[in-house]
């Protein structure tokens, strides 16, 4: 098919021992640990989830480089589990929604938390907040098929080597299931799309040179740096 003009590149992310996948959306559960909601000044109690989305073009490659962003001046770190969908559907029961996984991967939610908070001061979205350009890091991929399904297991982040964040997964109040069937109420899902599914307790700023080290156990590690 000819278009008026060229097309963008295809968003991917690697997956270990394979192609890469296809990036078609990104999603992510918003306050989705008790001790992260309080953090940030929010109820914990088990509401439903909601979320936000990012550009797939955001996507960082492990080992890459974010640059730090224009217009903020508090750029927050959040590491998180990544769930790559592989079958899509709608209305997807919790007890069939772990066959549409294709597998997992350590992603980082960057955030302009000067942005985010003014614009919830002023009942706007948060989009400028979070779905700027290269706030979407994702590690490889590793397939269901070759790991399981982790219910548990720590999710934890270093800056400069130092400890930030530290939760594990069976502390997700809406599990990976619960969010992928919820989430395919609102939109129908597809292979290729992303979720990142919240981050535990313990988000703070980075600065230009910083580097970021983060890890799902049973499910690998991610590394940036900021530009």
């Amino acid at each position: 098919m000819a278009f008026a003009v060229s097309p963008p590149p295809q968003p991917a992310v690697a997956v270990a021992g394979s192609d890469p996948f296809p990036v078609r959306r990104i999603y992510c559960v918003g306050r989705n640990y008790a001790a992260h909601a309080r953090e940030m000044g929010a109820d914990p109690d088990r509401e439903p989830p909601f979320f936000f989305m990012k550009p797939a073009d955001a996507v960082v490659a492990d080992g890459g480089a974010v640059p730090y962003p224009p217009a903020t001046q508090n750029l927050h770190h959040e590491v998180e589990l990544v769930v790559a969908i592989g079958r899509g559907g709608k209305d997807i029961p919790v007890d069939t929604a772990l066959e549409h996984v294709f597998g997992y991967a350590v992603g980082l939610d960057m955030t302009r938390r000067d942005l985010q908070n003014a614009a919830k001061k002023e009942g706007k979205p948060w989009d400028m907040g979070k779905g700027f350009d290269h706030s979407a890091p994702c590690g490889t991929i590793r397939r269901a098929a070759d790991i399981g399904h982790p219910g548990k297991g720590a999710v934890r982040l270093t800056v400069n080597g130092e400890l930030r964040q530290q939760g594990d997964l069976s502390d997700l109040i809406w599990s990976v299931s619960e969010t992928i069937s919820y989430l395919s109420g609102l939109v129908e899902l597809a292979p290729g799309d992303l979720i990142f599914t919240g981050t535990p307790e313990g988000v703070g700023p980075v600065v230009p040179g910083d580097r970021l080290d983060g890890s799902v156990e049973g499910v690998g590690t991610l590394a940036v740096t900021i530009g």
